[in-house]
């Protein structure tokens, strides 16, 4: 396993699954199967209804909480009441703390959400703060009004749209970037690509496995998602090789702008305020 260097000294997976569109069935299998075969990153959101689920998939593998690096977001309708909704979620995942929560959206009273975070990250509950879809007008407006500089972005990244700018202000805060859709929410056009084509030739690896590498090596951390046990073990078998400059190289030149998720800020207000759901009502 590689590792991130969070701002604040701790060590973050670069690898790990994601539970997206999950039932809380799946992702407690999913869970299980990921820290049996080696993984120590799990990411969930109390907006994906699984964290009960994640809980117990925890809890199950028998693996030590203190080996596993949790993630985790805010719903933009609990920014206000960031206190209780961090108490709730750290009940719903049977835990007495999260090594990364996210403010799940840059919409609603996001400043709010933050203070909480903050107040959660000084009392020990958090161990690292996280954004997940801020734009850069709206980061920048965080790091104005925030006390704690964030340790990770969230945001879709891949080879099409390999997110160079925010990058760029990302390294100046000492941030690391999160990946989501790290492989372009399975674009055959993007995966089947001829240079990762000739590249997993040449290295004995799958397609999915090059873009995973490129994105560690980059200094991008992944969840790919997936409740398929040989795909689980196959995200994570990308550490016994390296790319050449070279051939990063060559993936960068694929980069087209291309976004897959394009809702703009306020239409996402509109819906995700909107979107009133009792969190703790899951299985």
């Amino acid at each position: 396993m590689k590792y991130f260097d969070l701002n604040n000294g701790i060590k973050m997976p670069m690898a790990g699954i994601g539970t997206y569109l999950l039932s809380p069935d799946d992702a407690e299998n999913a869970v299980y199967e990921a820290l049996k075969c080696g993984y120590r990153l799990i990411d969930t959101a109390n907006a994906y209804m699984n964290e009960r689920a994640v809980g117990r998939g925890i809890k199950k593998s028998g693996v030590e909480r203190k080996d596993i690096f949790l993630v985790t977001k805010l719903w933009p309708t609990e920014y206000e009441d960031g206190d209780r909704a961090i108490d709730d979620t750290l009940a719903r995942l049977g835990t007495d703390y999260i090594d990364l929560l996210f403010l799940h959206q840059p919409v609603g009273n996001y400043i709010e959400g933050y203070k909480a975070l903050e107040r959660a990250y000084k009392a020990g509950k958090i161990k690292a703060i996280g954004l997940s879809n801020f734009p850069e007008d709206r980061l920048q407006n965080l790091l104005a009004n925030c006390t704690v500089i964030p340790q990770v972005v969230q945001v879709e990244a891949h080879p099409y749209y390999p997110q160079n700018e925010l990058k760029q202000t990302l390294k100046k805060y000492g941030m690391g970037l999160m990946a989501w859709y790290p492989l372009g929410h399975g674009d055959k056009s993007l995966i089947k690509q001829d240079v990762f084509a000739r590249l997993s030739e040449k290295y004995g690896k799958t397609n999915a496995q090059i873009i995973l590498r490129w994105h560690t090596q980059v200094g991008n951390i992944v969840i790919p998602g997936s409740k398929n046990p040989e795909h689980i073990k196959s995200n994570l078998d990308i550490f016994d090789f390296a790319l050449t400059d070279g051939e990063i190289a060559e993936i960068a030149a694929l980069d087209k702008g291309k976004r897959y998720y394009n809702m703009a800020i306020a239409d996402e207000e509109k819906a995700f305020m909107n979107w009133q759901v009792d969190f703790n009502n899951q299985k």
